[in-house]
């Protein structure tokens, strides 16, 4: 049975933030437009290393934003950290894939060489390992369930398996589901933001591919979107509901 996150509190604004895969001036951007105050809950549904220029920053700012932050800040595991936990030999999935899906531009985040590949491990600050050892695989706020990748559609979600939840694609996307939730998800990039109601909301609009970081706030339905390289945070209507 998967991991579901705390209770969030009720009375504030709900946001949940797509794959950042490695840009920290993007995921900087967004969190000055979006402010969260200590009523609001934040939401990352994973894949915050991997690909883009510095999987280091991204995670700082990450944890800096915990300890700094008065809101309910909830962080998902994403396939990219199961990963990366597994190729630094903790538990996990396909670390031997590590490498060869982003895992080098991370590594080389951290001043990791080829000569030190052995000893990867040594190079993330402890805290940083804590973060990666903390993530959560679900967080259940009715009416949504948060997820990285999705679930397996025929199954309840006292059913689901982990894995599913980190690595599931087509199989889910392209079915109906069976849980009372609308679920929202990342790691299968797209255009824009996916809207299949009352079943699923995909975030994931493939910034580290030259698209947008994607943050929906629920409240209001409001999307803040900022391009890759860009600074300039925009924000249109979303039908949340």
């Amino acid at each position: 049975m998967a991991v579901v996150g705390k209770k969030a509190k009720p009375d504030g604004r709900l946001f949940a933030i797509g794959d950042i895969h490695g840009c920290p001036d993007e995921l900087a951007a967004i969190l000055k437009a979006i402010a969260p105050g200590p009523t609001d809950t934040v939401v990352f549904v994973g894949d915050y290393v991997d690909r883009g220029p510095s999987a280091r920053d991204v995670i700082e700012q990450l944890v800096e934003l915990r300890q700094s932050s008065a809101a309910e800040i909830v962080f998902l595991k994403g396939n990219h950290e199961d990963m990366m936990l597994s190729f630094l030999g903790f538990p996990g999935h396909y670390g031997e894939s590590f490498l060869f899906n982003g895992g080098s531009q991370t590594l080389d985040s951290y001043g990791v060489s080829e000569d030190t590949l052995e000893r990867a491990i040594e190079f993330l600050p402890a805290h940083h390992l804590d973060f990666l050892h903390g993530l959560a695989t679900s967080y259940h706020r009715p009416p949504y369930l948060f997820v990285h990748a999705g679930i397996l559609p025929a199954r309840q979600l006292e059913e689901q398996a982990v894995e599913d939840m980190l690595w599931i694609r087509q199989e889910f996307i392209f079915n109906v589901h069976q849980i009372a939730a609308t679920v929202v998800f990342g790691h299968t990039p797209m255009r824009a933001v996916m809207v299949d109601l009352p079943f699923k909301l995909g975030i994931d609009t493939g910034l580290v591919y030259g698209g947008r970081l994607t943050c929906l706030e629920f409240s209001e339905g409001v999307a803040y979107q900022v391009a890759r390289g860009s600074r300039q945070v925009k924000t249109l209507q979303v039908d949340v509901r």
